[in-house]
């Protein structure tokens, strides 16, 4: 029986990731009053945000998740080489 691709980010154990727009990263930015460089890092080869056809290194990742003792949960990466 032959199968096809599964797509990792419709899995339901991995959490949403979106790319952020210019706009939301420097309100981001500005609210928390950080660089850009001082967000934790997610790697381009990272699986998920190889399937995000539209990331790229520079560009701030969404990710919510849901989360049994917060309800919800985002936190955000920065992607690197």
């Amino acid at each position: 029986m032959k199968r096809g691709k599964v797509s990792i980010v419709e899995h339901e154990l991995v959490p949403r990731h979106e790319v952020m727009g210019e706009d939301e990263v420097a309100e981001l930015l500005r609210t928390y009053k950080i660089q850009k460089e001082q967000l934790p890092k997610i790697k381009a080869a990272d699986p998920v945000i190889k399937e995000l056809k539209e990331a790229a290194v520079g560009d701030v990742i969404r990710i919510r998740r849901l989360s049994k003792t917060a309800g919800k949960s985002v936190s955000y990466r920065l992607v690197i080489e």
